[in-house]
């Protein structure tokens, strides 16, 4: 889904008022294609013939895009009911009575079977069209209204003197039964299918479209649509229209006297964004894991999308996750319809739980937009290695259905390291075939193992005892087991592959020479060889982004560095490192704060008391604006405005430890502080 700027936005309106295209082409073009498949959930041969189609998209990406008509005596209405009005009439409208068959831009006066839309689709897609088509959707994700404005430009002339242009919206991933889906094991998840590109509904009049015209060459048309999206289509036993899953269609047709219309012209999807009239609403889209880890840290990559009508400069944004609290603070310039990734460590226990991140404010004003997902942390086994790889072994002992058996190893990247399967079909009613199969994998990483099974359910029982061991080189199993093979749909297993341990030990970190942007680190290192690299990690307590210091390491082990980068006024946690055979050892924390500039009265008069404190910390000084609490970690966990020259803050409920207190005042004076709570 392509995403446009509110200024390109405003510039597109403005060359609108003066007659030119927005969105179209006016170059002349050959032919897109619109293959209509006639389709149904009890249809034994419908997934095949979906793999011709999607075959046919991948061919011709941004040409051609088939659409699963759902209707007739194999589509059933048992959930998920995926009829409609719509499909029933353009099927009825082709007097379709068997299944799979298909239109190809409607170039034919009756439906064709699956073997022949490969060629009917070149022979569409290598004609010279008469007109070019694009447009645009967008959706207020509150209302859900579609404002889709659409685009016709004639390159030629049409054979007829009125055209009809049609508004299709298709849904994709909607989970259910399929008859015949293991002839599309690529739409197969666990023992359901996923039904892609499904038509849910014409948004036009008349499901044949609404009339256009002139037909001539060189006529721009702009047509406007507002469609209110539902909540559910299909009755009974309806569908969720999930608007993160849709798509429009748009496509001009011709029509011959006393058929449906037809042919197809040409078509296009509609670019999409998500919009409101709102002049500050930044939605959470998406929540996704980040890489592979053989730690309790995960990282989690949120998306944020700005759809309100204002740029966003600055946000909260709050992750909740088994009890703890992370918040991340952003700056920067975000333009409407514009996307920023954040990604944030946070530490999970084993297993799988859900995450649910608001942005709890933007541009200085409260908000309440979140999103959910979900985060895992699975149980690794540890393996010690000589060398810089591995080679394990794997022990696959296959059921009868081995066509349903794949599996992969990857890297902490998502690298694929190695792969296997599907692996044959037994004839017998039950048996078994065991396969070895070897993967190298390099010291130092994090892999992982995943085993899938398409119909959901392991390798073993009624259809022969299976199961799978991975193996060091030596010949030691690291994890599986020979009387088990049961493992549903999928089973995924972590591997830390070590090199053999490594003397190194890094000190604390000793600060000198600080000024207001200025600091020199010095720390030790013990270790027998000469590391890879060695520097210090700086880290303003209010930001999340570190400094990275590359260092050097003199004749006397000790690691020197400094840098320039600081701010004044600012408090900074530091921490050397030393890179050894690709791992990064750390040493402890120290804390500075660096010099302040132009603080006028504020320092003169500042008093924090009684320091450390049990209940309440109490501030005074000069023209007082507003304090805010940071953890050790960088975290804000206290903010409170002040109007005047004394301040206090309640500590109970802070755990006993060190904070940092940051502290403004109405001059533009700002003073960074350490405070403790001590019980």
């Amino acid at each position: 889904m392509k995403k446009i700027t509110f200024a390109l936005m405003a510039l597109l309106a403005f060359s609108f008022s003066l007659k030119a295209q927005q969105y179209v082409s006016t170059v002349p073009s050959n032919r897109n294609v619109i293959l209509e498949e006639f389709t149904g959930r009890n249809c034994t041969w419908c997934p095949s013939g979906h793999v011709i189609a999607n075959q046919i998209m991948a061919n011709n990406p941004g040409r051609a895009w088939a659409i699963n008509v759902h209707a007739g005596g194999f589509s059933p209405t048992t959930f998920p009911n995926l009829n409609n009005p719509a499909s029933q009439a353009i099927c009825s409208g082709f007097g379709v009575s068997s299944f799979p068959t298909g239109v190809v831009n409607r170039s034919t006066a009756s439906a064709i079977g699956r073997d022949q839309w490969t060629n009917q689709a070149n022979n569409q897609l290598n004609q010279a069209s008469e007109c070019n088509i694009a447009g645009m959707a967008i959706i207020n994700p509150d209302t859900r209204i579609a404002t889709i404005t659409v685009e016709v430009y004639y390159t030629g002339n049409s054979a007829v003197d009125e055209n009809y242009l049609t508004v299709a919206m298709l849904q994709d991933s909607i989970l259910g039964s399929q008859t015949g889906m293991n002839d599309n094991p690529a739409q197969v998840i666990g023992n359901q299918y996923c039904h892609m590109h499904v038509l849910r509904d014409i948004i036009n009049t008349s499901v044949w479209g609404d009339p256009i015209s002139p037909t001539t060459q060189g006529t721009l048309i702009t047509r406007t649509f507002e469609y209110a999206i539902p909540e559910s289509i299909g009755n009974p036993n309806g569908v969720e229209v999930d608007i993160d899953n849709i798509f429009f269609l748009a496509w001009v047709s011709e029509r011959f006297q006393g058929t449906p219309t037809r042919p197809i012209l040409t078509g296009c999807e509609l670019d999409m964004v998500q919009g409101s009239n709102e002049p500050i609403y930044p939605s959470v889209t998406s929540i996704t894991q980040n890489g592979t880890t053989c730690t309790h840290t995960k990282d989690i990559e949120v998306s944020i999308q700005n759809i309100g009508t204002e740029t966003l400069n600055s946000m909260t944004i709050v992750a909740e996750l088994n009890g703890e609290t992370y918040t991340t603070e952003w700056e920067g310039e975000l333009p409407t319809f514009g996307v920023q990734k954040l990604v944030m460590p946070m530490e999970v226990p084993f297993g799988t739980y859900p995450v649910v991140v608001t942005v709890t404010e933007a541009n200085g004003v409260s908000q309440s937009h979140s999103g959910t997902g979900s985060i895992t942390c699975l149980e690794w086994e540890d393996l010690e290695i000589e060398g810089d790889e591995e080679e394990l072994r794997i022990d696959l002992m296959q059921d009868k259905f081995g066509n349903h058996i794949t599996w992969e190893v990857t890297a902490s990247d998502g690298t694929l390291l190695g792969s296997g399967g599907p692996y044959n079909m037994l004839a017998a009613g039950s048996g078994t075939q065991l396969h070895i199969e070897y993967v190298t994998v390099p010291v130092n990483e994090c892999v992982k193992f995943t085993i899938n099974d398409q119909m959901g359910n392991g390798i073993c029982c009624s259809y022969g005892h299976g199961y799978y061991l991975v193996k060091d080189s030596h010949g030691n199993v690291i994890f599986g087991d020979e009387d088990d093979g049961e493992f549903g749909a999928t089973a995924s297993h972590l591997i830390s592959v070590k090199g053999q341990q490594t003397n190194v030990e890094v000190g604390e970190t000793e600060v000198f020479n600080v000024d207001y942007n200025h600091a020199e680190f010095m720390s030790s290192l013990t270790y027998d060889g000469y590391p890879d690299e060695v520097g210090f990690v700086c880290q303003k307590v209010t930001s999340p982004d570190p400094i990275i210091v590359h260092g050097i390491l003199n004749e006397f082990k000790k690691i020197l560095g400094m840098t320039d980068e600081l701010e004044p006024s600012s408090i900074y946690m530091v921490r050397a490192y030393a890179i050894v055979n690709g791992q990064t050892f750390y040493g402890s924390e120290s804390t500075f704060q660096t010099e302040t500039v132009g603080v006028g009265e504020l320092e003169n008069s500042l008093k924090l008391y009684p320091n450390p404190t049990a209940n309440v910390l109490n501030i005074e000084g000069e023209g007082l604006t507003s304090v805010e609490v940071y953890n050790t970690v960088g975290q804000r966990i206290m903010a409170q405005e002040v109007n005047g020259n004394k301040a206090q803050v309640n500590t109970e409920s802070l755990n006993n430890g060190m904070y940092f207190i940051r502290i403004l005042a109405n001059d533009g004076s700002v003073l960074n502080r350490t405070f403790s709570v001590a019980r």
